[in-house]
């Protein structure tokens, strides 16, 4: 049994009819704030429990992949929090590099300005200022979730502290050979002007031409296929599989390369498909990631064919177009001199756009700074396989280990000037110096720094270490990490998760950034279809929040959080949600009408009724239950649970039970009073990390407490009572088949109805005043005439219908209905009967059949048995 510890004042029962969520969600949270209820200091003696935010981009608004990890991530840190732990949720935001800059270059277009018209510095400081007029937007939508960040830490990636954590690594990892220049295939924006990561990169699927050229003459030609065909201008071989006998004899010939006056060789390589269109391939090392690997075997060099506009650079007709004009030019030219063997014909292939312009991607041979990650792979990978870090659910683990074992190395110079800039300076005469962030660079006439900016993700990749302090040992360091949870998508687990784990066990001597790495699904609308802006599928979850209230969003999306499955959501479900929380509401504030109390303790067992100890027992199970839930993120069980013990057990079955206890008064009143008391604190307790804000506006009314944020998290007392709960199951058995009679027999719900119980040799007795008000069943009469009789549960309810229905109207409509259950069920079963039919027709359609047969079954034997159970006249 559980037990009341705290001593609260006196509570009070002035809660209005109705829960009004904008009324007191946001003045709710900033008392939260302003007492300081979610700071975590490093100085406590309480065990630390860490969740470090996944940092949004300062340009970002709250969608509801946003709530949804959110709200999971908030229940953690509120429950360890309640458990008493030093919890420490930190927040935060990513300077994002190109979609801020992107945003700061379009006001500037609207003034007729670019970026060269201002130059860098004050183009930076107009970032600068853009970010603080503008930017975290975000963290305002965070507050009306009801996020419980320590907001005293709020971090950004280019705060000081964070810079100088991302100078300190770029130094270590290049004085350790792990950083270094190469001129490598990137994904290219010619619009953006930079190399972008590959979660950038969106692919679609776009309709395209697949163009046959044949290169060569006569018996030494060959022919190959592209939708690419302006690239041919920068051509430098074409490839065979070395087993295709259809080419051996020009593997290691030259052949000539239509409309240039250039030779280029036929190579042989393995990476060739021989049975993939003609089995022989073009190959453009400086403008394709797999032809560059190809050319790199085999010495070729690289032609760049373009700048970094997508403009043709070659000589000749083709110089100055856009790629696509000369696409279609190209093409044309091919076709003159009779080069094009097949018409062109539709294809639809995956290309990648820019995920900030959507403009199409330029695979493009540049110079860049790369990670060497083979050994810094390898350590992230092994920090899984040995049991320091626990990826959840299990399965996802191979996803993981996919990425990190076959990891290439890593990019990380975009051609920005929003980000941190590279600490590379250049002399006079070649030399190349790396800067830390307690070093002077380098002067004197000659010496420039690098231009380029490095990746968002290098930054972010630092997060779990860099916001507690690193490089310095500070305080906040050594109390908060390694952090406990990282919870986030599965979708970014190469893109953040693999670079924080790499990151952080270099930099933190082999600790981990993190135990345990949870992953979520994605938010899908109500159908399943991925939510995008650019469908009508998108929703702003700041809509429902107005509409229905954050605690109704928080508690459908947990409700739906099965551990890397994704989620599907709609507006019904919300709603279902608000229905909950108005139930919440509307019941607590029934029983404290009713003097539920938390005050003294509670009484002893032998005073307690079947049905206090019932409550009781479940009360408890349902703490261990939703602790065990907790502890295997499955939040969607776990919510589950907390909606059926609420809603069901608590509020239809106990209350309703207590209610002749309640209205008689006396001293099983007070002990029934003191016993919903003590479910309803445990109850609003265990449903606070989820849906905070109604849970603390009662608790606090109840309990007289100060907030739920920093109350204790209940503790199964191990009390349990399963003769209590056979007992109240047999009470419940009963209070169902009745109802359901009633129901079938079309009474209304608050239709009174003669009856007489029968519940000797049943446990039934002390419940019938409960029985009978739950069911509407008044006392026998002297004129009580039994017209239908249910045995359940052991005993007998005997029910005088008689005057209550009109018995030969109801006959007539169970008799109508019950034809036409018979002729749907003749129907079925004559198409089931046919041969003919079953073997044509398709399965989906006999299995329907099947389906109304069955259904046509149960419909008759449920009116034959209303028919047989009516009144006899």
């Amino acid at each position: 049994m559980t037990e009341n510890a705290q001593q609260h004042p006196a509570p009070t029962t002035d809660l209005p009819t109705q829960y009004a969520p904008a009324e007191v969600e946001g003045p709710l949270y900033e008392r939260w704030v302003e007492r300081g209820y979610f700071e975590a200091h490093a100085d406590s003696d309480k065990p630390p429990y860490t969740i470090v935010i996944p940092p949004p981009n300062v340009t970002g608004s709250l969608h509801l992949g946003h709530a949804f990890q959110h709200t999971l991530m908030d229940a953690l840190a509120r429950r360890k929090r309640m458990q008493g732990f030093e919890s420490l949720w930190l927040p935060g935001m990513d300077h994002a590099g190109i979609a801020t800059q992107n945003k700061v270059e379009q006001q500037l277009a609207e003034e007729g300005k670019s970026r060269h018209d201002l130059g860098r510095e004050e183009f930076t400081a107009r970032v600068w200022q853009w970010k603080d007029e503008y930017g975290g937007k975000i963290l305002g939508q965070m507050r009306r979730l009801g996020d419980g960040v320590d907001w005293s830490r709020e971090r950004f990636t280019m705060d000081e502290g964070l810079s100088k954590a991302v100078q300190t690594i770029f130094k270590r990892l290049y004085d350790d050979e792990l950083i270094y220049r190469a001129e490598r295939i990137i994904n290219w924006c010619p619009r953006c002007l930079t190399a972008i990561s590959d979660i950038e990169v969106e692919y679609q699927e776009d309709a395209g031409e697949l163009v046959s050229i044949r290169y060569g003459e006569g018996e030494d030609s060959l022919v190959v296929a592209t939708t690419r065909a302006e690239t041919m201008l920068g051509d430098t071989a074409v490839a065979v599989h070395p087993d295709d006998e259809r080419y051996q004899h020009l593997v290691g010939k030259r052949i000539k390369l239509p409309l240039t006056d250039r030779t280029i060789p036929v190579v042989a390589d393995a990476h060739v498909d021989p049975e993939f269109g003609t089995g022989a391939v073009k190959v453009t090392p400086a403008h394709d990631p797999n032809d560059f690997e190809i050319g790199r075997r085999h010495d070729l060099p690289n032609m760049t064919i373009m700048d970094e506009h997508g403009i043709i650079t070659v000589h000749g007709p083709f110089l100055g177009l856009d790629r696509f004009e000369a696409r279609s030019a190209v093409v044309g030219a091919l076709k003159e001199q009779g080069r094009i063997v097949a018409e062109k014909r539709p294809y639809m292939h995956s290309v990648g756009h820019c995920s900030r312009c959507r403009t199409t991607v330029e695979p493009r041979l540049s110079m860049q700074w790369w990670v060497k990650v083979a050994p810094l792979a390898k350590a992230a990978g092994d920090a899984v396989r040995d049991g320091r870090v626990a990826i959840h659910p299990e399965d996802m683990s191979k996803r993981y280990f996919d990425w990190v074992d076959n990891m290439h190395d890593w990019c990380i110079s975009r051609q920005l000037w929003w980000g941190h800039r590279i600490p590379i300076w250049y002399g006079p005469d070649g030399e190349v110096v790396c800067v830390g962030p307690d070093e002077e660079p380098p002067t004197g006439e000659g010496w420039t720094q690098d231009s380029d900016v490095l990746d968002t993700w290098f930054s972010s990749g630092l997060w779990p270490f860099s916001t507690l302090g690193w490089p310095e040992k500070t305080p906040d360091l050594e109390k908060f990490y390694s952090t406990d949870v990282l919870l986030t998508g599965h979708d970014i687990i190469f893109f953040w998760v693999a670079r924080m784990m790499m990151f952080g066990l270099y930099a933190m001597d082999g600790e981990v950034p993190f135990k345990t790495i949870a992953l979520t699904g994605l938010v899908r609308d109500e159908f399943g279809k991925k939510m995008s802006k650019s469908n009508p599928n998108a929703v702003d979850p700041l809509v429902w929040m107005d509409k229905y209230g954050s605690d109704a969003v928080r508690f459908t999306l947990a409700k739906g959080a099965n551990p890397g499955a994704d989620v599907p959501i709609g507006e019904d479900w919300v709603q279902a949600s608000r229905n909950f929380t108005n139930k919440v509401w509307n019941a607590t504030r029934f029983a404290l009408m009713n003097g539920a109390t938390v005050e003294g303790d509670l009484p002893p067992v032998e005073q307690l009724s079947a049905t206090d100890r019932w409550i009781l027992s479940r009360l408890n199970k349902t703490v261990a239950e939703v602790d065990a839930f907790y502890d295997d993120f499955q939040f969607a069980k776990l919510s589950e649970s907390l909606y059926h013990f609420a809603w069901d057990e608590v509020f239809d079955w106990y209350v309703e039970l207590s209610k002749p206890t309640f209205f008689a008064g006396g001293e099983q009143a007070k002990v029934s009073a003191r016993v919903l008391g003590e479910v309803l604190d445990v109850m609003l307790r265990i449903l606070h990390p989820v849906i905070p804000f109604v849970t603390d506006t009662l608790w606090t009314t109840l309990t007289g407490g100060e907030t739920l944020v920093t109350a204790a998290w209940p503790a199964d007392s191990g009390f349990r009572d399963d003769a209590a709960e056979q007992e109240i199951a047999l009470v419940q058995q009963v209070v169902t088949e009745v109802r359901r009679f009633r129901k079938d027999q079309g009474l209304k719900d608050g239709q009174k109805v003669p009856a007489r119980l029968d519940l000797t040799g049943t446990p039934l007795s002390a419940h019938e005043p409960a029985i009978r008000q739950l069911l509407r069943l008044q006392p026998e009469t002297e004129e009580f005439a039994a017209t239908a009789t249910l045995p359940v549960a052991g005993a007998t309810v005997a029910l005088d219908l008689s005057g209550t229905i009109d018995v030969e109207a109801e006959r007539k409509r169970l008799t109508k209905d019950l034809g036409a259950a018979e002729k749907e069920k003749a129907e079925a079963e004559k198409k089931l009967g046919n041969e003919a039919f079953v073997g044509k027709a398709p399965e989906q359609v006999v299995e329907k059949i099947k389906a109304r047969l069955t259904k046509a079954d149960a419909d008759i034997a449920r009116i034959t048995a209303q028919l047989e159970n009516l009144p006899k006249a």
